[in-house]
């Protein structure tokens, strides 16, 4: 019989609140923030003993229009008042109807963009798989090609091409059928835009199964605010097409406006042959994703990849309104381009005011980092953040980046407000 020694750091004294004896270990983010939270309202979220604090985490990316917008919010209690339908799986709706509609009038269209919408299951890690099988179904290939430090679920076919080893080790089973390759500006810029990719597709010695897709993120969020440059994106679009290899954008934490445009991909032009979202897709922070696949690759027989909740009818209503409101025009985008262009200014005043700790000013519109020397001085900043009511996560291979992803509706008050605690909190971590 296999013995196996639980971990030893839950003890009840980590966590006042009582919910170790209860919960599993697996928790995370409450490690970092051991309080009872009770209510949130745009970019400010309150403890149960009611201590607020300003919020530059967004559900990790989930809550782009911030906690119950109140446009959303009449909208899930007006669908509950009226008797709706909740829980609808593949079933044609009202709801569902008006989504697809909205969906492909504000968000395709206007962009040129004829893709197909799959509803895989509620959240990231279904639109990843989905990709992944349908990638392999249009091409009959096995192999995909992923970059390293990059974060696409938490199930084995996205863990398969997630980078991260503590992550992979959780799987408990070899990950296969994925090759890594160099992210940009992995070689700090000494090694020609994929030279070696390139190289292996083209020797027919170098072991390299011919690959179905390749992923890629615009901006590597869980792997430390890693921006792509338009350039290297648009490199990457012109090689999969010279070797036909279907290109799949991961924009779950990039997508629904947080590097300014609603993809994360339009500042480079390129259009991916399957795109995936989730996260704020829904608005509201319920759970939602979908999987948009050119007309042509939507070759999928009935019933070949479905899941229970992949039709919440509640979800589709806020993702509709949030469509309407947020996306008609470009308002929001010049908003968030603004803001992103505030913390990159205050960002660059951070570094030069510390020259000889090397900090990094990493991302793109409000998805932002701060590179810091090593995880330990990271973990203190936000530690010493979450004390002045800022919550603030990190991020990158060792926790080294200071990670911020405030709500897109944040004032610029609220914003300033939280990049000096951030001051005061480096300052008090490194003294």
């Amino acid at each position: 019989m296999t013995t196996v020694t639980p971990p030893t750091n839950d003890a009840s004294t980590e966590d006042p609140t009582g919910f170790t004896a209860l919960e599993s270990g697996v928790r995370s983010y409450s490690r970092a923030w051991p309080v009872v939270f009770d209510r949130a309202v745009g970019a400010h979220v309150y403890a149960e003993d009611g201590t607020e604090y300003l919020d530059f985490f967004a559900g990790a990316g989930s809550l782009n229009y911030g906690h119950n917008n109140p446009i959303l919010k009449k909208v899930v209690l007006d669908f509950f008042a009226d008797d709706r339908m909740v829980h609808t799986l593949d079933m044609f709706t009202t709801a569902r109807r008006e989504f697809l509609e909205t969906f492909h009038s504000t968000i395709l269209e206007p962009r040129g963009l004829d893709h197909k919408v799959v509803f895989p299951g509620p959240g990231g890690a279904n639109s990843v798989e989905a990709a992944l099988k349908l990638a392999r179904k249009v091409t009959g290939r096995e192999s995909v090609i992923n970059f390293t430090n990059a974060f696409h679920g938490m199930t084995l076919g996205a863990l398969s091409v997630t980078g991260n080893s503590m992550k992979r080790g959780g799987a408990g089973i070899p990950l296969v059928h994925a090759t890594p390759m160099p992210y940009d500006d992995y070689f700090n810029g000494d090694v020609d835009d994929f030279v070696y990719l390139e190289r292996l597709l083209e020797d027919g010695g170098s072991g390299l199964n011919e690959p179905a897709a390749v992923i890629v993120e615009t901006v590597q969020g869980e792997g430390g605010i890693n921006a792509a440059r338009a350039e290297w994106l648009r490199g990457l679009s012109e090689l999969c097409k010279r070797h036909g290899i279907l290109l799949i954008l991961d924009d779950i934490q990039m997508g629904c406006g947080r590097t300014g445009g609603f993809f994360s991909f339009e500042e480079a032009g390129i259009v991916p042959d399957i795109i995936c979202l989730s996260k704020s897709i829904s608005g509201y922070g319920l759970p939602m994703a979908i999987t948009l696949v050119r007309p042509e690759l939507d070759v999928w027989e009935p019933g070949e990849h479905n899941g229970t909740f992949r039709g919440f009818a509640p979800a589709f209503a806020t993702a509709s309104e949030a469509l309407r409101t947020y996306w008609s025009d470009d308002t929001l985008e010049k908003e968030i381009l603004a803001k992103g262009m505030i913390i990159e200014g205050h960002f660059n005043a951070i570094v030069s005011r510390y020259p000889d700790l090397g900090l990094i000013n990493k991302g793109r519109g409000l998805a932002r980092g701060l590179q810091m020397p090593d995880g330990e001085i990271a973990g203190r900043v936000t530690a010493e953040a979450f004390q002045r009511g800022l919550l603030v996560e990190t991020s990158g291979p060792d926790s080294e980046v200071v990670k911020l992803l405030p709500p897109l509706t944040i004032t610029e008050d609220e914003l300033r407000q939280g990049l000096a605690i951030i001051d005061e909190s480096l300052a008090a971590a490194l003294g």
